[in-house]
Formats: C-alpha cells, structure tokens, sequence
C-alpha cells in the first residue's frame, strides 16, 4: 500500500463552487504557499504553478525549505486533502497563520535555508515530479515554501504533493 500522500494549493479549496481563484504575486518576495510539516518529516512528491498570463517580466520562482522561520501568511485552514486516499487519515502538517497557508504579508527574518528547486521564468506554467526514492524531505516542524519575486505583479496558482 501506498504512503498517504496530500496536495494544497494557495487557496481555499475547501468548498470550490468555481475553479480557483489565483493569487497576486506583488513585485517583491512574496511566499505563495507554506506547509508546516507535522510530528514527522515529509517526503514532496511534486509542485507546480501556473499563471494567468505569460510573464511580461522574468519571474523567479523558488522551493525552498526555511527551518522553523515562517512567513505570516493565510491560514490554509481545512485546504489540506487527502490525494491518494480520499477515505485516508488527516495530514499532520499545521495550519495557521504561521504554519500552512498561503499569500505572505510578512516574510520573517531567514537565517539559513536549502533550496529544493528554482525556476528563471518566463513561461505560463510549470510542474515538476520527483522520481520515488529520491523526494526531498522535509523535516519535522519546518517550512517548505514556494517564493516568488518579479518586478511585474501576475496571477498566480501553485500546489505542493508531499506524502507522510
């Protein structure tokens, strides 16, 4: 039997009626997306993101892996899903506005950090998967995000696939 695995993305899809609604990405950092892992580490399966639009202005976009520096961000509140098993367990990653959540007002103070993947973007979409057995992971307590900067604001819609 599979790992359980669990998908968010940077809003609330907890009672979608339409498609998601995407994010603005400002013109400075900005973290879209932040998991809190839980009491166990976890393994990321896969990202992605898409925009609106075709980029006017490069867009860097960063997997990062933060220690226990979290961004003030929204909630992901019961966004979390199960994605392999839809009768499955609950995810232990946290929720809150300093744990999993989505759209960063304040990016904290980062002392050191491990960056998973990176991306020099001018195109609409991107996805990558990581092949089995060899997921980065995320330890216990800590914070994955996906971190934009451009100097031109776009929409913007991104997920992280991850298994515990």
């Amino acid at each position: 039997m599979a790992a359980p695995c669990y998908i968010m993305w940077n809003g609330d899809t907890s009672a979608l009626t339409a498609a998601p609604t995407a994010v603005t990405t400002g013109t400075s950092l900005k973290t879209m997306l932040q998991l809190k892992t839980g009491s166990s580490k976890a393994r990321l399966i896969e990202w992605g993101y898409s925009f609106d639009v075709v980029p006017t202005a490069v867009v860097k976009v960063e997997l990062i892996e933060t220690g226990t520096v979290f961004a003030t961000v929204t909630s992901i509140g019961s966004g979390i899903r199960t994605y392999n098993d839809s009768s499955g367990s609950a995810s232990l990653a946290v929720a809150g506005t300093s744990a999993s959540g989505f759209t960063s007002t304040a990016e904290g103070t980062v002392t050191s950090s491990r960056l998973l993947a990176y991306q020099h973007e001018w195109n609409q979409q991107f996805k990558q998967q990581f092949p089995l057995g060899r997921e980065p992971e995320i330890g216990s307590g800590t914070s994955l995000r996906i971190r934009v900067t451009t100097s031109t604001a776009v929409n913007m819609s991104c997920y992280l696939i991850w298994e515990e």
